[in-house]
């Protein structure tokens, strides 16, 4: 049995914690194992293959000429942020990005397309920037090859967000559902593990704030929500470092981003934060047992 670093009343892998999180028939903590995976369209088609390869490199040229990306890169380089990517990195001199969500790319997902010209770009810019390493389930084999012509790679397994960081990783997981991020954390709910994170995708807070109104709903409780329903993403906002991207919505300067429907709905990067877990300690990872008072979160918080 898997034992956590503290050995006490901590959040480990052992089969009573996982019960533990899954007692609830609200509780979304999933207990998935990696699979074996291909695409589920296997046709190859050289002149569709040729069109996305097009639009993919024209996205990453105009994404690159961008405001957004400008300051995107301004904020990796303030001494913040270095800050807190050298301390991931350590001795090491890469980091390897695994993209988990990132959706279809071919025909009009233009969205998607510049969430995937981010990473690609960093690459370029950064020298620490190592292998990118992409999966969802949902991708075609043509979206595959043509990923893997922009230098990527795509895993062949379906991990279900559960890849243990043992080196300096930076997670990319633009509007996931919070069950894959629960997943993630779970499976790295160490000291050792979480120091090497760094994770780009959804807003800690905010998605604690959807899900309290979630579970408010689904309980048909005003007063009150079990916290372990919450999952470790609202013990890991208690000790992570977050920081927003920087988004302007009158003068983005993205590609293809004024015919997007609702474009501040669905703005590619809205609502996205750097996450940073050194602050974690053996304390800091407890489980935080009993229950949130939901009016009194949702009046202080929303």
């Amino acid at each position: 049995m898997a034992q956590s670093e503290s050995g006490n009343n901590l959040m480990d892998h052992s089969n009573e914690t996982e019960t533990k999180w899954k007692i609830s028939d609200k509780g979304i903590v999933l207990k998935e194992t990696p699979e074996p995976w291909i695409p589920k369209v296997l046709d190859i088609d050289p002149l569709r293959e040729k069109v996305l390869l097009d639009e993919m490199e024209r996205c990453i040229i105009e994404t690159e000429k961008s405001e957004f990306y400008r300051k995107l890169k301004e904020q990796l380089q303030s001494p913040l942020i270095s800050k807190h990517m050298r301390r991931v990195l350590g001795s090491e001199s890469k980091m390897q990005v695994i993209i988990y969500g990132i959706g279809n790319i071919e025909w009009h997902e233009k969205r998607n397309r510049m969430q995937l010209s981010l990473p690609i770009l960093m690459k370029k810019d950064f020298t620490w920037i190592g292998d990118i390493e992409i999966f969802d389930p949902i991708l075609q084999t043509i979206e595959c090859r043509v990923m893997k012509a922009l230098g990527c790679s795509v895993c062949s397994f379906n991990e279900h967000g559960r890849r243990e960081a043992l080196k300096p990783t930076l997670f990319f997981m633009p509007f996931c559902q919070r069950t894959l991020i629960d997943n993630l954390l779970q499976t790295n709910w160490k000291i050792s593990l979480l120091k090497n994170i760094v994770l780009l995708g959804n807003s800690f807070k905010r998605n604690i704030d959807i899900s309290v109104r979630h579970l408010k709903l689904v309980s048909g409780d005003d007063q009150k929500i079990k916290k372990s329903d919450l999952g470790y993403i609202w013990v890991a906002k208690k000790f992570a470092n977050e920081f927003p991207i920087r988004t302007r919505f009158d003068d983005y300067g993205l590609p293809g981003y004024d015919e997007l429907p609702g474009r501040n709905s669905f703005h590619p990067f809205k609502g996205l934060s750097w996450h940073f877990f050194s602050n974690a300690t053996e304390t800091k990872l407890s489980l935080d047992e009993g229950y949130l008072d939901v009016k009194k979160y949702l009046f202080k918080h929303i």
